[in-house]
């Protein structure tokens, strides 16, 4: 029995579609937008009062600027919302289940919403105490 080689093959492979696009643009976003908090958070944050600052008696800020703060926490909810975004597009979209498990996303996912708890805890805390 011979086999014919000269058969045209069908491709079965797809493009990636929109989704697949969509998921990634959320995803660079997501973290970009992360990266931009690091950057706010920089400015907002209370400074830390070391002994050289005290020896030399530089004033230093004990408080959060609550303008930026507002922003931060924008910034970071929508690095939130991106990456959460992203992961169910990745769950529902994805054919099989050995598929690329996106660990990164699931740390900054954590990250953000520990991030925002915590600036919540020191914001509201430091207003009615």
């Amino acid at each position: 029995m011979k086999l014919a080689k000269n058969l045209p093959t069908k491709e079965r492979r797809k493009s990636l579609d929109f989704w697949f696009y969509l998921a990634r643009i959320l995803t660079i976003s997501s973290w970009i937008a992360f990266l931009a908090a690091l950057y706010i958070s920089y400015f907002v944050a209370p400074e830390t009062n070391y002994g050289v600052l005290r020896y030399y008696k530089i004033e230093v800020r004990q408080f959060w600027l609550t303008p930026l703060t507002g922003y931060l926490y924008l910034v970071i909810w929508f690095s939130a919302a991106g990456i959460y975004t992203s992961t169910l597009i990745d769950k529902y979209r994805s054919r099989r289940h050995c598929d690329n498990t996106h660990y990164n996303a699931y740390f900054l996912l954590a990250f953000n919403l520990i991030w925002l708890s915590l600036i919540l805890y020191n914001v509201l805390g430091a207003k009615t105490g």
